[in-house]
């Protein structure tokens, strides 16, 4: 490897003398032979397993041969696209005059857009909002959990974890638009060769979102590829990129911006087709969620914490009252606490009973047609799938059996 360098580094000074010559970032960058022999592939992750991610949270074995691609700079894209235009460290900082690696990297900046400073120059309009936005701030993290602790502990959660561990998730511009989010430390490199792309939603949306929901949504986990999805559509055609970027507001959570995507934004009631459907949908208004019947099937839930041991999770379809409407059935998915998650910081969870340890799930694997759209009695008679007492977390919070739905009689006129 060492002798790799030295050629490598040879060549390099004698192709492309510094003085008076580009960036050396871009000579650099640019070149498939020199980055191979600088670039090399970070050790393992601390759990044993390589350091690697692949979208929708299945992990892509990194191959040490073609590792260094994702910091190889697609050369034609310097001369062609604006951004470049102000050269590489007018964003990066170090040193473009310097041919050594560890000099030309000193005071280098990994990503620049996480100080929305950089990309506000041009697009402050953009960045305006999104300095008030879920996908920023991540304050939906803390007002959920929050709800859980002392006012003591809720001091010692936003200071000793939150700032240290949850805080690191928030997207930056260059997070989405640029390279690929990092997951554990590793990022699956540029989206296209530092391409500064509109929008790549398996590579974007898929790498943080892709555990759960856009594993379910491209049929990658449970029960099959979501309708909308085999017909083409992406996370953006419901999720507007005007939500994505903040509406210049500040939000407890994500359910509190307005103009969230529903289904009957699209599919309005009175317009079906089938007498059948339209009975079944305004016998069931106000009373059962659209997931409640179009969920396909069994869909991830997470059980565990994400503090001193990892979470684990398991398939299933639970339905249950809405913790935010008690009078509405609905999918829930559970959520990844215990008593003891944040033990090792001192906190109890002195109000844990409090809250429920699931919540309102909008699973993205909808089909039209499902066995609950088929049969009224698996609900009704049967009561597949209903959270029981039985059924309920171990240990979990009392408050979970507010949760517990009393199926009425099926009623036949």
């Amino acid at each position: 490897m060492k002798i790799i360098y030295s050629l490598a580094v040879i060549a390099f000074l004698t192709v492309w003398p510094i003085a008076g010559g580009g960036e050396s970032c871009v000579e650099c960058h640019t070149d498939g032979s020199i980055m191979s022999s600088l670039v090399e592939m970070p050790a393992k992750r601390t759990n044993g397993s390589p350091g690697a991610i692949g979208p929708a949270g299945i992990p892509a074995l990194i191959k040490p041969d073609v590792y260094y691609m994702r910091y190889y700079v697609d050369k034609s894209l310097t001369d062609k696209d604006p951004h470049f235009g102000r050269g590489c460290v007018s964003c990066h900082k170090g040193d473009g005059k310097e041919a050594d690696k560890d000099k030309a990297h000193k005071g280098f900046v990994k990503r620049p857009s996480a100080d929305l400073k950089t990309c506000g120059g041009c697009h402050e309009d953009i960045t305006g909002n999104y300095q008030n936005s879920l996908h920023y701030t991540v304050s939906g993290f803390t007002t959920k959990v929050s709800m859980r602790f002392s006012a003591k502990e809720e001091a010692v959660f936003k200071m000793e974890i939150f700032g240290k561990s949850c805080r690191s998730c928030h997207a930056a511009c260059g997070d989405c638009h640029v390279s690929s989010p990092s997951i554990d430390g590793i990022r699956s490199g540029f989206l296209k060769g530092h391409a500064f792309v509109k929008r790549d939603e398996g590579k974007t949306c898929g790498i943080c979102h892709g555990g759960r929901v856009y594993a379910e949504y491209t049929g990658r986990y449970g029960a099959g590829a979501d309708v909308h999805y085999q017909k083409g559509m992406m996370c953006t055609n419901c999720h507007k990129k005007g939500r994505l970027h903040g509406e210049g507001g500040m939000y407890a959570g994500k359910d509190s911006p307005r103009g969230s995507p529903k289904c009957k934004d699209c599919h309005k009631a009175g317009s079906e087709k089938r007498p059948v459907a339209k009975l079944a949908h305004s016998k069931h208004e106000g009373r059962v969620s659209c997931y409640g019947c179009h969920v396909r099937g069994e869909y991830r839930n997470c059980s565990g914490c994400h503090e001193g041991k990892a979470s684990s999770s398991r398939a299933g379809l639970i339905l249950g009252a809405d913790p935010e409407n008690k009078r509405l059935l609905t999918t829930l998915r559970q959520i990844p606490v215990s008593r003891d998650t944040f033990s090792k910081a001192g906190i109890k969870m002195e109000r844990f009973d409090d809250v429920t340890d699931y919540r309102a799930a909008p699973v993205h694997n909808i089909q039209r047609v499902t066995a609950r759209t088929r049969s009224c009695d698996i609900c009704h008679v049967n009561k597949k799938d209903l959270l029981t007492k039985g059924s309920l977390i171990k240990n979990g919070s009392k408050a979970n059996e507010g949760l517990i739905f009393r199926m009425p009689p099926l009623e036949i006129n």
